[in-house]
Parts: structure tokens; C-alpha cells; sequence
């Protein structure tokens, strides 16, 4: 009889060793793929977060829900914010890296590999997957939808910001960035107002309207703006001798239409206070000999080379809405108004009592006629030129006669003309004591 041979375990062994190999395999892409979408959602919410603009803001605050309230807390403590942001991101990130070399181990193993081959499908594959689905795609959402996202990873974050080792992290970053600022110190980052100007060109949105751009530009420039470029000149100030009787001055008050009028004593270099209209109310009925410089307030004197931004904050502080603005000598140079400063910023205030004098012609696209008194800065607005050749040849003088009179060193007779920037300035009328009337040729394209 013969001996029966023991059957073989090779094959089931094989087998238990496939299936175990398999469901390893599955495990690994499970747990890549949650390691992937927190990857996704790390990437997502710090461009979330740090993309929220103040409407967004103030409408978390308005929700006042327990989501909300937890996005604003956590916006209180950007840097902290931003070290949990980053430290989760690169522990998964790593954490991607190692299970993807594990999952390309048991399916394509490196004994059995073509090196070229395994190396473009283990960097370049996984730093692909990486970046589409663990940073651009998440980014580019959250950017679109910031408030929506901010409030999907907030309860994690905080979560994970209190938890350690990530809390200790975290504190140890931010407290390490806090210690070099110190030995470093800070060196302060000097910005010119080109630069300011080229920025807002560069981050110029489809849905930024014209309107607001030129109230961005008018801020940016603000700060460099001097009280005698924006100032009404003595020669149109409308103002009161303090020797005329009251029935004078009403005339001129009705003539004027302003409700603050500069008083003068003798010389209209020797302004000695301001006439508010309102003052004048309770007396309408009184004689003509009434003295009515009783009630004149203190004027509110402010130099030439005054900035506008410094001035506003004086017209704030002392709650005044004009002030005289004065030369080197003291004597009067014109009045600068509250509404003056603003309109810098927000543009021409027009109210029902404005005069609406055209104080230029446009004869063409590139044909203007100004008075010899406008303003440069109005000039500039006007035209759209750049400014910079302007302001460097333009020495003491803010309006476009004074230009050209600082320009040639005369005050040019008819037809004369100057050229600056390639812009031509041809004087159209004038007498012996000033400029009247400008013609302006600009080139074919603005400069």
C-alpha cells in the first residue's frame, strides 16, 4: 500500500498572502484619500480666512452665531491661526508622501521596476496629485467661497490649535517668530506714492468701478497734498471789511451765497476773523448802524506747505470747517474748507447753492482752454496727464499761470507758448499783471 504525501499549504498560503497584500493596499488608499481632503481643507482655509474682507466681517458679527462668532475669534489671532494652518498642513503633507511610497511599494515594487519609470510616477505623479488636489483646487474655492469655508474649518482648527503636540507647535512658532522680530528688529518699508499708485493699477478688480479707483488713487495721493494747491487764491476770496456798515455786509452776504466769509482790517493780508451767516440770523431786523463785528470768531491759520491729511485732522479736533491759509510774511495767501480736503479724496461736492462755471473748454481730444488761475492739481484731473515732469519743473507755483510764468521767467504775451512733457501751453490772453486764458495741446497719447 502506498503512502498517501500530505497535501501542499503553498497555494493557500499564497492566496492569504494576496488577500492580506490587497486589503493593506485598501487601507493605505483610505487613509491617503482623508489624508488628501484635510490636506484640501488645511490649503482651503488659510486662503479663506486670510481673504476675508471687512463687509464679510461685519456680517459674521451681524449672523452673531456660535460659527461665526468662532471665525472671529480665531481672525483675532492671526499669527496663531496661521502656525496651526501651517503645521497641520505639512504633518499631512508628509503623512501623503509616506503612504503613497507605501501604496507604490506593494503595487509596483522597486526590484521590479524601470527606475525612470518609478521615479516620474513617485515625484512627479504625487507631487502633482498633491498640488491639484491638496492646494490649487481648494485655494482657488476658497477664495471664491471664503465665508462659506471659514466656517467649515473653524471648529476644526480651534480644535486642533488647543490640542497638543500641534498647541505646542504652534506656541513654539509663534513665540520663536515673536524672538526674531525682536533680535532683527523691524526695519520700516519705505513705499513712494508712484509705487502706491502702480499697486492699485496692478490689483485693480473687474468689479472695481471707475468711481472707486479715482476715491483709491485720490487716498494714495492725500497724504502729499499741500494746503495752497487746493486753497481758493486771495484774488477770488470773497471777503468783508470790518468798516462797512451791517446792510453792506448783508448785500455782499446775498452776493456770495456762503455761509462763512473771511473779515479783513484794512488789507486783505490782515484777516481778523471769520463770519458765520448763522451768527447774523437773530439780527436781520437790526439797523443798519448795528456792530456787527461782535460777532466775528477767530480765524484758524494754517502755512501754505500745510498737509491736507494733517489739516483734516485739525479741522476734526477743533470742530472748523475753514481756515486762512498764510505765506511766509503772514499776509494772506486764500482759504482752504473742510470741503476743499474732502474733495480730494471723493471728488467735486456739488450742492444746490454751487455755481456750475465751466472753468475749461474742451475743444477736442487733445485741445483744452483753462483760465490761468486753475489749479494744477484740477489740471492734471482734467487732462489725465501724468503729473511727474509737472511737479518737478513747477517750483513754487499751483496754478497753470503761475506755470508758465515760473516756466519762462515772464509773463508771456499772446500766442506765446511753452512746452513741458510734450504738452502745449499757449497763452491766449494776457496782460501786464498775469496770464488769463491757456490753450493746452496734448500729445496724440497721454503721457
Amino acid at each position: 500500500m502506498s503512502s498517501m504525501e500530505p497535501p501542499s499549504l503553498t497555494p493557500l498560503l499564497e492566496a492569504f498572502s494576496t488577500e492580506t497584500v490587497c486589503a493593506g493596499v485598501s487601507v493605505l488608499f483610505i487613509i491617503l484619500i482623508i489624508l488628501i481632503a484635510l490636506s484640501a481643507l488645511a490649503s482651503g482655509s488659510e486662503a479663506a480666512f486670510f481673504s476675508l474682507n471687512p463687509a464679510q466681517k461685519e456680517e459674521l458679527k451681524a449672523e452673531n452665531t456660535k460659527n461665526s462668532n468662532l471665525v472671529l475669534e480665531l481672525l483675532s489671532v492671526p499669527k496663531e491661526l496661521l502656525a496651526t494652518i501651517l503645521i497641520t498642513n505639512n504633518f499631512v503633507n508628509v503623512g501623503i508622501v509616506i503612504i503613497s511610497s507605501a501604496i507604490l511599494d506593494e503595487i509596483y515594487p522597486k526590484e521590479d521596476a524601470n527606475e525612470t519609470v518609478r521615479f516620474i510616477v513617485e515625484v512627479i505623479g504625487i507631487a502633482l496629485v498633491l498640488l491639484l488636489l491638496g492646494e490649487v483646487i481648494p485655494k482657488i474655492y476658497a477664495n471664491r467661497n471664503p465665508l462659506s469655508f471659514a466656517k467649515i474649518t473653524a471648529l476644526p482648527l480651534n480644535i486642533a490649535r488647543k490640542i497638543p503636540p500641534l498647541s505646542w507647535l504652534k506656541s513654539f512658532l509663534v513665540n520663536g517668530t515673536k524672538f526674531i522680530q525682536r533680535i532683527a528688529g523691524r526695519k520700516g518699508i519705505k513705499i513712494t506714492t508712484d509705487e502706491l499708485e502702480k499697486a492699485l493699477e496692478l490689483t485693480k478688480q473687474e468689479s472695481t468701478s471707475e468711481e472707486e479707483q479715482k476715491i483709491l488713487e485720490g487716498i494714495v495721493k492725500f497724504g502729499n497734498t499741500e494746503a495752497r494747491q487746493i486753497m481758493r487764491s486771495r484774488v477770488d476770496m470773497i471777503a468783508i471789511d470790518n468798516t462797512i456798515d451791517f446792510d453792506q455786509v448783508l448785500e455782499v452776504i446775498l452776493n456770495a451765497g456762503y455761509s462763512r466769509i473771511p473779515v479783513f482790517d484794512k488789507s486783505m493780508d490782515n484777516v481778523i476773523g471769520i463770519l458765520y451767516i448763522k451768527d447774523l440770523l437773530p439780527h436781520l431786523g437790526s439797523e443798519s448802524s448795528f456792530d456787527w463785528n461782535v460777532l466775528i470768531r477767530k480765524p484758524f491759520f494754517v502755512p501754505e506747505n500745510k498737509k491736507i491729511d494733517d489739516l483734516l485732522r485739525e479741522f476734526q479736533s477743533m470742530k472748523m470747517h475753514m481756515a486762512v491759509v498764510v505765506d511766509e510774511y503772514g499776509g494772506a495767501s486764500g482759504i482752504v474748507t473742510l470741503e476743499d480736503v474732502l474733495e480730494e479724496i471723493v471728488g467735486d461736492i456739488t450742492d444746490e447753492f454751487d455755481d456750475d462755471d465751466i472753468i475749461y473748454t474742451k475743444v477736442d481730444e487733445h485741445t483744452y482752454v483753462f483760465e490761468g488761475k486753475t489749479a494744477l492739481v484740477d489740471f492734471y484731473k482734467v487732462t489725465g496727464i501724468d503729473s511727474k515732469d509737472f511737479e518737478a519743473a513747477k517750483g513754487d507755483s499751483e496754478t497753470l499761470g503761475g506755470f508758465i510764468l515760473e516756466h519762462a521767467g515772464r509773463i508771456l504775451r499772446n500766442n506765446e507758448y511753452i512746452v513741458c512733457s510734450d504738452v502745449k501751453l499757449i497763452v491766449e490772453s494776457s496782460d501786464k499783471r498775469r496770464i488769463k486764458m491757456i490753450k493746452a495741446i496734448l500729445p496724440d497719447e497721454k503721457i
